[in-house]
């Protein structure tokens, strides 16, 4: 069975990174991983997930092969054909990895119910004379905010992390276009259930409410809704999303 010397392979990723120039923390953000996941890769205490091998590689200048063999393969004999089954190998790997939500009849009907409830509640602050460019302009981004990010949570959200977070202090969430950053908090696969059962809810809980929210308080407040209004939106989007997010994480550290 093959194994890598996690010494040697720490050694040859610390040689390269420098030949390329990066520092560790340059080298981790690249990956998003944390400084402290590269300096034990580079003192042999623990290796990178299987999905960092290839980005790790292009990175560092290396093919795979030579990121696993700990070494630079000057001989081009059967390397390509090597390469060739690690890159297909390691793609199906990544792509088994991430087992997402799904969709499911119950979370079409959640998902669409909030989605009526927020048209209708638009519809009758229409009839109520707000006009279309006034709503655009105060919900329209962070009604497609909340529709677009709860479409995520609901459907398409990884039910589990990469192993690679368990063993390390990783604060930023990575998903393709996706990016998440709670200050103070490390992603694991015990707090992971919570920060999506609570990114679900307050999605839809913001995209349902807040245009309820807007009419009541753009009534009650009159003349000074339009120097509270982005106050109010600013107070929404902190309380009803990053709080129950902060909270589910540091409930679960």
């Amino acid at each position: 069975m093959f194994e890598i010397d996690r010494e040697k392979f720490g050694r040859f990723v610390a040689e390269r990174r420098k030949e390329k120039g990066y520092t560790q923390k340059e080298l981790a953000s690249r990956l998003f991983v944390s400084d402290k996941a590269v300096s034990k890769w580079e003192r042999g205490l623990s290796m990178p997930d299987i999905a960092l091998l290839t980005p790790l590689a292009e990175l560092l200048g290396v093919t795979v092969t030579e990121l696993l063999e700990c070494r630079r393969i000057e001989s081009a004999m059967e390397t390509e054909q090597v390469e060739a089954l690690l890159q297909r190998t390691l793609r199906l790997s990544a792509r088994e990895r991430p087992r997402r939500a799904g969709i499911t009849g119950r979370r079409v009907l959640i998902y669409g119910a909030c989605l009526l409830l927020a048209a209708l509640e638009l519809l009758a602050l229409s009839l109520l004379g707000w006009t279309a460019d006034a709503l655009k302009a105060d919900l329209g981004a962070l009604m497609g905010i909340c529709a677009a990010f709860g479409f995520y949570f609901w459907f398409l959200v990884p039910e589990r992390l990469p192993d690679y977070y368990d063993g390390n202090r990783i604060g930023t969430y990575s998903d393709g276009p996706i990016r998440m950053n709670l200050p103070g908090v490390s992603f694991h696969n015990r707090n992971w259930p919570h920060i999506v059962k609570a990114g679900r809810w307050a999605m839809l809980s913001l995209l349902a409410g807040y245009p309820a929210l807007y009419g009541l308080l753009s009534w009650a407040l009159g003349s000074l809704w339009e120097a509270a209004s982005p106050w109010v939106m600013l107070a929404a989007v902190l309380g009803g999303l990053f709080v129950p997010l902060y909270a589910a994480a540091k409930r679960q550290k």
